[in-house]
């Protein structure tokens, strides 16, 4: 499968962390994706970018908080991560980037 414009809108950037890190000694890596994508969107473009088999894909939208600066509160960005879980023997180097 090769790798459409629609894919680099989907997927943002990885994610590391601790955790992530930890959930790769699963077989598992963790993404930044569009807060509109759904889990078969996020399969596909995860298989056609990096040609690897994705066995699950987990979601979670976290809520921007309400900060303040110079007195004036503000809201972020909510973001949608996908815990992409890779069939065995499957593995991506994150370190590299997109």
């Amino acid at each position: 499968m090769s790798a459409k414009h629609e894919h680099y809108d989907v997927i943002r950037k990885p994610i590391i962390t601790e955790k992530a890190t930890m959930a790769s000694e699963h077989n598992a890596v963790v993404f930044e994706v569009a807060i509109d994508s759904n889990k078969p969107m996020i399969k596909e473009a995860v298989e056609a970018l990096f040609g690897v088999k994705v066995k699950a894909v987990n979601t979670t939208v976290t809520k921007g908080k309400v900060k303040r600066w110079k007195g004036k509160p503000y809201k972020r960005n909510d973001v949608k991560k996908a815990i992409v879980t890779l069939a065995e023997g499957q593995s991506i180097d994150v370190s590299t980037g997109l």
